[in-house]
């Protein structure tokens, strides 16, 4: 089984690429003391995450001065611990702080394996996926989203008639059943 984390008082907290558009790799990083952790996610996992913040800071009283925007470490970021597989969260009102909870994904969440099988795994794996769970401010929060909104808005533009990303060595809309391809 993964290392899971808790980071009750972050230091840093923010999200990151590796690669060109179109070839990207995501990233979410905590960091508290001389502990951190580097986690794999999809694009459409930060846009979500990003929609998710502000969704709850629209609640919540204005975030007081937001932290710089801050880069990726470099140390952990080429080997992250693991992907995450699902994202959670919730708002603590007394500690006035946005609760995320990653959840490692892991291999059997799009296979179909018999109960037997799948008790036996879950006693070898002692029953869980790894979890990172992340205690932010406010502020860190809304900076967070903010800048995952950037770098998924710096990616690829989305084609007008199916969403899906346009390439620039061509574009197989399935609106158009392969005619008159859209243009970049």
């Amino acid at each position: 089984m993964s290392e899971s984390f808790d980071f009750d008082h972050p230091q840093k907290l923010t999200v990151g690429t590796e690669g060109p558009p179109g070839q990207r790799m995501f990233f979410l990083q905590a960091r508290q003391g001389n502990v951190s952790a580097t986690l794999k996610m999809e694009k459409i996992q930060v846009a979500a995450l990003a929609a998710w913040i502000a969704k709850t800071l629209e609640d919540l009283p204005a975030p007081g001065h937001l932290p710089e925007d801050p880069e990726l470490e470099p140390d952990g970021f080429v080997d992250p611990a693991w992907a995450v597989g699902s994202l959670g969260g919730s708002y603590d009102i007394d500690t006035d702080r946005i609760v995320l909870v990653a959840a490692e994904q892991t291999g059997d969440e799009d296979e179909d394996i018999d109960e037997e099988q799948e008790e036996t795994d879950a006693s070898l794996l002692g029953g869980r996926a790894a979890t990172a769970r992340i205690l932010a401010t406010r502020e860190q929060m809304a900076a967070l989203a903010i800048r995952a909104t950037r770098l998924v808005e710096s990616g690829r533009p989305p084609c007008p008639l199916c969403g899906y990303p346009l390439d620039p060595a061509g574009h197989q809309c399935p609106r158009t059943n392969g005619f008159r391809p859209p243009k970049l």
